[in-house]
């Protein structure tokens, strides 16, 4: 197509494009382009995390690796440091205000170190994953990745934690009477159970912490309530006699409450069945299955945000 000007000269105008006038959505779906930071399905979601379950592992590795690189005992405060919290519980619960009443030295000291260590995966699996996103915004913004790999290797570094740990709760069992027996293998799914409860509770926090960062001051409060309300120190049966029943069942189907009587069923002799509530490890299982499932369609719905604003 061509025009004469003013001054005589002839100007050729390019031809309309055959790509005038359509919608931005169906320009890029003709060229195979997509959005930057578009959130994919969840199918495709769980298939990038697969791809990059060497990053998660070696991610958590390397920040427990680093947790305690400047202190001079180094890791030996993984172990420490929980013992040292059960103490002073010991000191405090055991000594002074009695809460063993119901149990002997033998069962009370082990229940106490069991409940400690258990409840102390689950504290650090939440109060890591608020500070997922909103601490590592470096990371974030600098690569391209599936966001949930962080409080994914969270959780598992605080597994990893764990299971160094519970070579001190075993000579802490045996120390007292309890021997190594064939219900000792119940602790493995236990610990699975609990993991797969802790990684979902890790990935509903990391969303909340990413928007609210704040929300990391204030969740040291909230764990110490529910580390009171799920009988970490006491048996919540013992120590509500003669409360309505229906404030004991409560307490005793929390999550936290439901994984320490398992582990401690599983690892003290003297610590039976008629201690656990009823269809325990169904509780166990939906309690897992529930907060997996839920935090993690949860996360992956805000996943094109993190990073952003």
């Amino acid at each position: 197509m061509s025009e004469t000007t003013h001054d005589g000269s002839v100007a050729v105008s390019a031809p309309p494009s055959p790509d005038e006038g359509l919608p931005a959505a169906r320009l890029a779906a003709k060229y195979g382009l997509s959005v930057s930071g578009a959130r994919p399905s969840l199918f495709e979601y769980v298939r990038q995390l697969r791809d990059r379950r060497h990053f998660i592992l070696a991610f958590s590795r390397a920040k427990l690796t680093a947790q305690y690189s400047q202190a001079k005992l180094g890791q030996l405060w993984q172990v420490a440091t929980p013992l040292l919290n059960a103490a002073v519980y010991f000191l405090i619960f055991g000594l002074i205000l009695q809460a063993d009443r119901g149990m002997s030295r033998e069962v009370y000291v082990p229940f106490l170190v069991t409940g400690v260590f258990v409840f102390t995966f689950t504290q650090s699996s939440v109060m890591a994953g608020v500070r997922a996103i909103s601490g590592n915004l470096g990371l974030v913004r600098a690569l391209h990745f599936p966001r949930a790999s962080l409080p994914i290797s969270f959780a598992l570094q605080q597994l990893q934690q764990l299971l160094f740990s519970m070579v001190v709760l075993f000579a802490v069992a045996v120390a007292f009477g309890s021997y190594p027996a064939m219900s000792w293998l119940l602790i493995v799914p236990v610990l699975v159970l609990q993991f797969l409860f802790n990684t979902g509770l890790a990935l509903i926090m990391a969303r909340a912490g990413a928007k609210t960062p704040d929300l990391a001051q204030l969740m040291p409060f909230v764990m110490r309530t529910w580390m009171y309300a799920s009988g970490v120190m006491f048996s919540i049966p013992i120590m509500l006699e003669g409360k309505p029943e229906w404030i004991a069942t409560i307490l005793q189907w929390n999550p936290a409450a439901i994984y320490m009587d398992l582990m401690r069923f599983a690892l003290i002799d003297g610590y039976g069945s008629a201690n656990l509530p009823d269809h325990v490890w169904a509780a166990a299982l939906g309690w897992a299955v529930l907060f997996l499932v839920g935090g993690f369609v949860y996360f992956w719905k805000a996943e094109e945000r993190y990073g952003r604003g």
